[in-house]
């Protein structure tokens, strides 16, 4: 018959959509904002880990030959964390001048700073994961509030008076988890690897910096 929907249409992600009503628009904003972050911190933070295991064995083979100069050289043209910390101490042991104390000091500023870079754009997703379920459960409020609006002005109960509101209910519910989980999940598996690329980053910036004072300490004493 002319005006009856075919077979699934109201299933379709369009029609859920509409029906959702007006909490969908934000609701879809958070997960592209969502899934731009963790797209763009997936691909830093594998490039960074890469880059890091190259890094370090690449200076440590150049340190046990005593290149130190290409070594620093090396460092400064490789992106990521960890070159950056083996650039400020290399840089600083190649002045001759500085204490183990000054050059701690430096490497924890510098490894200050790229955490910082290794932790933009958590917030955002943090955000997300805690905003998502809160518009959906506000997109539920509205709905029964419709759902109750629609029975105080017929003045009965009938299911097709309350079905249009419960649905709007379900499905921003619905939604709102749908965009959190992912997005919750993502933040944790980030803070993981962020905390693993740090510890390869102080284990072998450790390593690096020993050699070079084993290697300085030979070269005065000799």
């Amino acid at each position: 018959m002319q005006g009856e929907e075919p077979t699934g249409t109201s299933f379709t992600l369009l029609n859920m959509f509409a029906d959702g009503g007006a909490f969908m628009y934000p609701l879809i904003l958070c997960s592209l904002f969502g899934l731009g972050v963790i797209l763009a911190k997936s691909y830093a933070l594998i490039t960074a880990r890469r880059n890091s295991k190259r890094v370090l064995t690449a200076v440590e083979e150049l340190i046990k030959a005593g290149k130190i100069d290409a070594a620093a050289t090396l460092a400064e043209n490789t992106p990521g964390p960890v070159a950056a910390i083996l650039v400020t101490g290399l840089r600083r042991v190649q002045s001759r001048d500085t204490e183990a104390n000054d050059l701690g000091k430096a490497i924890k500023t510098t490894g200050a700073i790229e955490l910082g870079f290794l932790e933009r754009g958590l917030p955002i997703l943090a955000t997300v994961s805690n905003v998502a379920p809160l518009l959906g459960f506000l997109g539920t409020v509205a709905g029964m509030i419709t759902a109750f609006g629609a029975i105080a002005t017929a003045g009965q109960v009938e299911a097709s008076l309350v079905a249009g509101g419960i649905k709007v209910a379900l499905i921003t519910t619905a939604t709102g988890l749908i965009i959190a989980v992912p997005v919750n999940v993502c933040y944790n598996f980030f803070v993981t690897r962020i905390d693993l690329l740090i510890m390869d980053m102080e284990m072998g910036a450790a390593r690096i910096f020993n050699l070079v004072w084993e290697m300085t300490d030979a070269q005065a004493a000799g």
